[in-house]
């Protein structure tokens, strides 16, 4: 494999480390921060691996300084971080927390100190509970609120932040929060995915739109998981289960904001969406970003299955197919990254792809005060590798940005799947450099 170096990527390539405010911050329930759904997730027995929770987290709301230092120390410009709704609206709506808008303040001022450029995410999962009293992304009141909610951060972050993300991975607050119950809010039905889909994706839209009006020079996109998708065998049943599943997957969310509509044509289901459209949905839900987040970390194989009602198809799972795994059982394939750039780079409407989010969980293991992680730095090498063989060949992709600074609370796995490049004690909050993430600083440093 090419040894690469950060010169390969052009002088205005972006490099960056990504974060979100449920999985670091902490302090759930300091300075007049509103409940989530992931905190009232997170408190219900077996919901999270070894019951854990995000109570305390990484304590980035009290180490901020130091962890915006140490993301710079590794030689990254960008940093991406979300704002926690319930932390500046804590009933989603009406009364704006004071608390919650100078802490942000004060994030993105040690950013600009340390030489980092903040990237907002502006919704990363963390729903206020009291929004999901209402039905949450179920009911379309949401897009008002959420209207609401962009309007205070774009008003109170403006004048410093020009890099927008309005949605991080859509298709997951769809699928694992509102069908299989896997992530908060834990709703478990068919009925729900249509409508959450509809409303997520107006509200892309229409995010994007308000930070254009009140942010005139900023720079907005959208984050989008996506997973290059390919069928088991040739047979027509799996080559068709293959193409509802990368409708699902990877064009569920950019079409319609291109102006292309839902992706019936690979998955006939999605034509019921039209029962919870109102006239005009179809032009909102267009918006013209100046750039699409791509969230890749692995590739998935697909095959009929007649024990899947409405989707009729299964995932093979990596483990069974003898392809190298992550510490998640993810495959890992940066031959995916490539085809998936290559796919996202056939919408001529997209001006730049910016790899959002990218990383891996393993097993990491202290030894005398390292963390040799060398499995991280290898799938670091060999996903660079794929993106700088896209971009060379015409990809429009201007940025990579690892998944993530610290290891954190990964959702349902809790704290059992370590992606940091700093490796973390959540009992002493003692934060240790692994070796992947010095090789992230000889890389981008030398």
């Amino acid at each position: 494999m090419k040894t690469i170096t950060r010169e390969d990527f052009g002088e205005n390539f972006l490099w960056g480390v990504a974060t979100a405010a449920f999985q670091i911050e902490g302090a759930v329930d300091k300075d007049g921060r509103g409940a989530s759904i992931w905190d009232h997730f997170t408190a219900q027995k077996g919901k999270i691996k070894n019951g854990d929770h995000a109570r305390v987290a990484c304590d980035f709301y009290h180490l901020y300084e130091q962890d915006i230092a140490l993301a710079a120390s590794l030689g990254f410009r960008q940093f991406r971080f979300s704002i926690s709704w319930p932390r500046i609206l804590p009933e989603g709506r009406g009364a704006i927390n004071a608390a919650g808008v100078s802490f942000y303040n004060k994030v993105i001022d040690q950013c600009l100190a340390a030489g980092l450029e903040p990237w907002i995410t502006l919704y990363h999962w963390d729903l206020p509970q009291a929004l999901e009293m209402l039905g949450g992304w179920k009911n379309c009141e949401i897009i008002s609120w959420f209207s609401e909610y962009v309007k205070v951060c774009a008003n109170a972050f403006g004048d410093r932040v020009k890099h927008w993300i309005v949605l991080n991975e859509p298709m997951a607050v769809a699928g694992l929060g509102y069908t299989t119950g896997l992530h908060a809010p834990g709703r478990k039905s068919i009925r729900n995915f249509l409508p959450v889909v509809h409303h997520l994706a107006m509200c892309q839209a229409e995010g994007g739109r308000i930070l254009r009006q009140h942010v005139p020079d900023a720079r907005i996109g959208t984050a989008l998981s996506c997973s290059y998708v390919y069928p088991h065998t040739a047979s027509p049943r799996d080559v068709r289960a293959a193409r509802r599943a990368n409708a699902l997957m990877n064009r569920l969310f950019i079409e319609p904001a291109l102006g292309l509509g839902y992706p019936i044509d690979g998955f006939s289901f999605l034509a019921n969406i039209k029962r919870y459209m109102q006239p005009g949905d179809t032009e909102k839900l267009r918006f013209d970003f100046d750039f699409i987040g791509l969230q890749n970390y692995f590739s998935v194989e697909i095959r009929h299955s007649y024990l899947a009602p409405v989707t009729w198809l299964k995932e093979v799972p990596a483990r069974l197919r003898n392809v190298p795994v992550t510490a998640m059982g993810w495959e890992i394939s940066p031959e995916g990254m490539y085809r998936i750039i290559n796919q996202f780079s056939q919408y001529k409407a997209i001006p730049e792809l910016i790899i959002s989010e990218s990383g891996a969980a393993f097993h990491d293991i202290p030894e005398n005060g390292r963390i040799p992680d060398t499995e991280r730095k290898e799938y670091f090498v060999q996903y660079l590798n794929a993106v700088l063989r896209a971009k060379n060949e015409g990809a429009r992709v201007g940025g990579y940005f690892a998944w993530t600074l610290l290891d954190n609370f990964e959702w349902a796995e809790g704290y059992s799947a370590r992606f940091g490049l700093v490796y973390v004690d959540f009992d002493t909050q003692q934060r240790t450099v692994k070796d992947s993430g010095k090789w992230f600083r000889s890389f981008l440093t030398r």
